[in-house]
């Protein structure tokens, strides 16, 4: 079983925090995984997406140029990058900045309101957290426990006062994505 992950935003969304999140969450869940940043010319601001392969065996290269797995953080990256998702694939996307739906009906759409999630928290800077528990949400391989314990792999030790702010936002999100599912 192979889950290719792109994650896209615009800089200053946390995209590579959350890549490699989910790249701690894999390895303390036990499974084969990969990051491949990639940076568009602004750090703030301009494009960023990274890939994230994760597997139960040896993973042969991080590149990918088809996913099973889209999470995209705002209007661009769906219009973007949607249509390299693979049919029967997943669409995670956040809905609070994201005003038109991904519109294949080949794959699962699923929308997390992450920056309201972040308000209610009054937490803006946790909206990439709360759309990273909808993603694991639909991955269904890596448990928020494992993804919780990337935490402290990710944040800088200066922030560890955040974890549990941030791990509240995962799992609104979770929940928020496991409600959605639920009703679909």
């Amino acid at each position: 079983m192979i889950d290719e992950v792109l994650i896209a935003g615009f800089g200053g969304q946390g995209i590579m925090l959350m890549g490699r999140l989910l790249a701690y969450g894999a390895i303390y869940a036990g499974l084969e995984v990969t990051f491949y940043p990639s940076y568009g010319p602004e750090m703030r601001g301009g494009t960023a997406n990274c890939t994230v392969v994760v597997a139960d065996a040896r993973i042969g290269s991080p590149v990918r140029n088809r996913f099973s797995h889209l999470m995209a953080m705002n209007q661009a990256s769906v219009d973007k990058f949607s249509e390299r998702v693979k049919p029967g694939g997943v669409i995670v996307f956040n809905q609070s900045l994201v005003e038109t739906a991904p519109v294949r009906t080949d794959v699962t759409r699923v929308g997390v309101p992450a920056n309201q999630i972040a308000a209610e928290l009054q937490a803006p800077q946790a909206a990439n957290m709360a759309a990273m528990g909808g993603l694991v949400g639909t991955l269904r391989r890596i448990s928020l426990a494992s993804l919780v314990k990337g935490l402290e792999r990710v944040l800088p030790r200066h922030r560890h006062e955040a974890i549990a702010l941030n791990e509240a936002a995962i799992r609104c999100g979770f929940e928020a994505v496991a409600r959605t599912i639920a009703h679909a």
